[in-house]
């Protein structure tokens, strides 16, 4: 498609000056003087046959026209400075954008994020965080880290470390309790999955009892509350290392309980970029088991 001759230099001083709302400070950026934008300014004007600004006493403001074109521009010049960004120190450097369940970013992934970045140096990595439950599609992600069972519809969910569950909680509290009936009573910190504590309750072999303590939408919070002696905690041990190391956290019993694992999916619609490749075999070749690694320390 043929495209017109784009007023390039018109254009950015348009956009500078929509995002000022001021002449000077516009000039200043584009290392122009004031009155050579101006010039651009009514050139693009003429040229479009419109009125882009109103003239104030102090400033501009922008026309129903202006206001129109602005944002199309503004979004324009920032995918460019975007692209150009890409090929810093004389590389080009891919983008990969991540969503990691919080848990699974503190207790495993940044620890061993500079491993990454000096093993593919051109990946711009993004994290975002996540309590289990986005969008890849709506949220334009390439890879999402998430707790679960593997079954997500859409999506190719390949696991990269389990997460047995045990009951956590402060040093104080864990003084008073001596084996694991010793729980019926206690505040117990739940999560927005109805079934840990049960299946926890069946492994220890104990009796149902209703688990009554607040409900958290994230591990990370039911750590931290379990920490301050809200209640005993039923969490990944393995992603909380640092906690029990510093004795924030105490394990209580040996009693473990499988109730999900830790995948890395994608949409099976996306077609893997190199990036995406890179990623997924750096954590093959990390051979992922936060429990392993634990052990490891323990040891």
């Amino acid at each position: 498609m043929d495209r017109p001759q784009l007023p390039l230099n018109a254009l950015r001083a348009f956009e500078a000056s929509a995002r000022h709302l001021n002449f000077t400070r516009a000039a200043l950026e584009l290392c122009v003087s004031q009155a050579a934008l101006s010039h651009q300014i009514k050139g693009l004007e003429a040229r479009l046959g419109v009125v882009l600004f109103r003239r104030l006493p102090r400033g501009v403001a922008l026309t129903d026209e202006g206001a129109a074109l602005f944002p199309v521009l503004n979004e324009a010049f920032d995918r460019i400075g975007a692209s150009l960004d890409r090929f810093a120190g004389g590389r080009f450097h891919e983008v990969l954008t991540i969503s990691v369940v919080a848990t699974f970013a503190t207790g495993w992934l940044l620890p061993h994020l500079d491993d990454f970045a000096s093993t593919h140096p051109t990946v711009d990595l993004r994290l975002l965080t996540n309590n289990n439950r986005i969008d890849l599609a709506g949220e334009g992600l390439d890879f999402a880290i998430r707790f679960g069972d593997g079954v997500w519809q859409g999506c190719e969910a390949t696991e990269i470390a389990a997460a047995p569950f045990t009951p956590l909680c402060s040093p104080a509290l864990a003084r008073r309790l001596r084996q694991p009936g010793d729980l019926v009573g206690l505040p117990l910190l739940r999560s927005y999955r109805p079934d840990e504590w049960p299946r926890w309750f069946d492994a220890a072999g104990l009796p149902h009892f209703a688990a009554r303590g607040p409900m958290f939408d994230s591990s990370l919070a039911i750590a931290s509350a379990a920490a301050s002696g809200a209640g005993v905690a039923l969490l990944p041990f393995a992603m909380f290392e640092q906690d029990l190391s510093a004795q924030r956290l105490v394990r209580l019993f040996d009693t473990e309980v499988d109730v999900g694992c830790y995948w890395l999916t994608r949409l099976r619609s996306k077609a893997e970029t190199p990036a995406m490749q890179k990623f997924r075999h750096w954590l093959a070749s990390c051979q992922c088991n936060p429990v392993a690694d634990t052990e490891a320390s323990v040891a």
